[in-house]
């Protein structure tokens, strides 16, 4: 794709069961399809949210992106280079373009070092600088991330949950990063600090042009945050599109379940009659580890249901694959929602 800082071609991840003495016995595949087959774009200065279940492959896919997990099969394309089968010596000198805002808020924060030392430590990785270079460009950063100079000299465990967010976004940023993998940046937040959190973030794209694949479960933050968006179920994308278009006027069962589950929570209004009635699904706990052949979303489709369960969608040979209905607005699904 001409113009994309990042693209993802085919992209698959599978892990390997342990074996146990039991697993000769067992007629479950050995194989757990992670990621399967999962293809998009993201432009400088754009951002794609990815949403979805927990145990979809939202963070598989983030990690493979940047080379963090070696990918099964497929292409990721940083930059205009095919870094798929790139070597940790050949990653290295772009790891400073290309870095994640892990979930854990203690991820990447060594809790022995003081936050000077951290952020230091990431000014210095890349390039030789005098102390007062440092402690220039440390402050800035700490202006960047609107946090305090006095903070410097705390240890992480002396921060609070937005505090070390903030250390973490400025540590990032202190390399000079560009596409950043942002892996439920706002979980373990309060309400008011994710807020400033999603300002902060929505800012510092504006002033330097950052790519974010941005990750989370929290529709109403993405809404917010993102350019497009993806939707991921069972390791694979079943929707995606400008976000305006996929969460006001979904087309895959699955992504009209969790858009209208947010409508409903935020107004109380029932879905529109025109949709599937979400409780006429068999939702409950389902296997992620081994997904459904043909459709995957079938055992829980509302629509799979209401149309007398078609041979089409649990077909082998058939799975369903996206594609475009309209404003590169692009579907997976045997029978789509009617817009």
């Amino acid at each position: 794709m001409s113009g994309a800082i990042l693209e993802v071609i085919n992209l698959s991840k599978h892990f390997h069961r342990p074996r146990t003495l039991l697993s000769p016995l067992n007629r479950r595949s050995d194989v757990i399809p992670a990621v399967d087959k999962v293809s998009f774009y993201l432009r400088p200065n754009e951002t794609m949210g990815l949403v979805g279940e927990s145990g979809c492959g939202k963070t598989t896919v983030g990690r493979s992106v940047l080379r963090l997990l070696k990918p099964t099969s497929g292409n990721v394309i940083f930059d205009g280079r095919d870094i798929t089968h790139y070597s940790d010596n050949e990653l290295r000198p772009l790891r400073k373009d290309m870095q994640m805002i892990f979930q854990d808020l203690d991820a990447g924060l060594n809790p022995k070092m003081r936050v000077e030392d951290i952020i230091s430590e990431a000014i210095c990785v890349y390039g030789k600088l005098s102390d007062a270079e440092v402690r220039v460009k440390s402050h800035a950063l700490l202006d960047q991330v609107n946090l305090k100079y006095s903070k410097l000299t705390s240890y992480p465990a002396e921060l609070s949950g937005g505090e070390k967010r903030r250390v973490g976004i400025a540590r990032m940023l202190a390399v000079g990063a560009r596409l950043i993998v942002a892996d439920e940046p706002t979980s373990a937040l309060d309400v008011s600090i994710q807020a400033q959190v999603v300002n902060l973030l929505r800012d510092l794209q504006k002033q330097l042009g950052l790519s974010y694949l941005f990750i989370s479960h929290d529709l109403q933050v993405v809404e917010l945050m993102s350019h497009k968006v993806a939707v991921m179920y069972l390791g694979k994308i079943v929707e995606m599109g400008l976000t305006e278009r996929v969460s006001g006027a979904a087309r895959h069962p699955y992504t009209y379940i969790l858009w209208s589950s947010l409508v409903e929570k935020q107004s109380h209004e029932a879905p529109r009659p025109a949709r599937p009635d979400r409780r006429a699904s068999s939702w409950g706990v389902y296997d992620f580890e081994r997904p459904s052949r043909g459709c995957r979303f079938a055992p829980r489709c509302p629509v799979y249901q209401s149309l007398g369960r078609p041979a089409e969608c649990t077909d082998p040979d058939n799975e369903p694959q996206l594609r475009d209905v309209g404003e590169g607005h692009q579907v997976a699904c045997h029978f789509p929602l009617i817009s």
